[in-house]
């Protein structure tokens, strides 16, 4: 399996990082993608990577809850970055009308110019998209719509943490990206089991997320990479199919992405 979205760097794994990344070996784990959130998270993230060469692999971008003020500096260390070596991915980018809605017009400027450089560096985008508390902002549908101005036919990347409904994940998957699920697809109310028996395996990969939103039976505890395969099972079975063949084609999706 290749987990396609963990915060491995957090400070929530300081204490077993290494027992933690080891059960996800166990699980089956073959490459853990990590999203940047903003400079500070460079360091860490940089230093897994050279731990498990080849295993746990950089994203560069910065997220949109830690746009600010300063934006435009976090935009040139990243540029900055992209420009001295090769990344898999730009990530994780997008909108979050979630937290706080002081800083929405710099996300989307933000947005559209790590767009800019996806396109000059012909990368993949990890996309994060959060709604409104009471649902009124959506950012799937703002995130999509930034897209089609931005009018880059080759654009492609990972919807992340996908929560949305069939019609948002059909107009995704017209667009080139595919569906990130992760442990929304357990919960009870979540929704994914309206989504997931109509959408083609071959737009979907597998996430956790991780150290948040753990799946049912953990929800509300610390995520870990290895319950992935929770996450798998579940698609498997509101899909009706097999764990192997879930687990067979997402990582050939997550390898054609990243190796275009």
């Amino acid at each position: 399996m290749i987990e396609t979205h963990a915060h491995i760097y957090d400070d929530q794994f300081d204490e077993d990082r290494g027992a933690m990344l080891q059960r996800a070996f166990d699980a089956g784990i073959k490459q853990i993608w990590m999203p940047n959130c903003d400079h500070e998270t460079i360091d860490g993230m940089l230093a897994l990577e050279q731990q498990y060469p080849g295993i746990c692999l950089p994203m560069m971008g910065v997220h949109p809850c830690y746009i600010k003020e300063n934006f435009e500096q976090e935009l040139n260390i990243i540029e900055n970055w992209l420009s001295q070596r090769k990344f898999p991915m730009i990530g994780e980018i997008g909108i979050d009308f979630y937290w706080d809605l002081s800083y929405v017009a710099q996300q989307e400027e933000a947005f559209i110019a790590q767009l800019r450089l996806a396109q000059k560096y012909n990368l993949p985008i990890c996309i994060h998209s959060r709604n409104s508390k009471n649902g009124e902002l959506n950012a799937i549908v703002r995130c999509i719509e930034l897209i089609e101005q931005f009018g880059w036919s080759d654009l492609r990347g990972i919807f992340h943490c996908f929560s949305g409904n069939l019609e948002e994940a059909q107009r995704v998957i017209s667009l080139n990206f595919l569906l990130g699920i992760g442990g929304v697809a357990t919960f009870k109310n979540g929704g994914m089991d309206k989504v997931l028996p109509s959408i083609d395996l071959q737009h979907i990969v597998l996430e956790t997320d991780s150290p948040y939103l753990a799946p049912v039976p953990h929800r509300g505890k610390r995520n870990e990479v290895a319950y992935i395969e929770l996450v798998a099972r579940r698609i498997a079975e509101l899909k009706q199919i097999s764990f192997a063949e879930v687990v067979n084609q997402t990582t050939i999706n997550a390898l054609n992405l990243i190796q275009k």
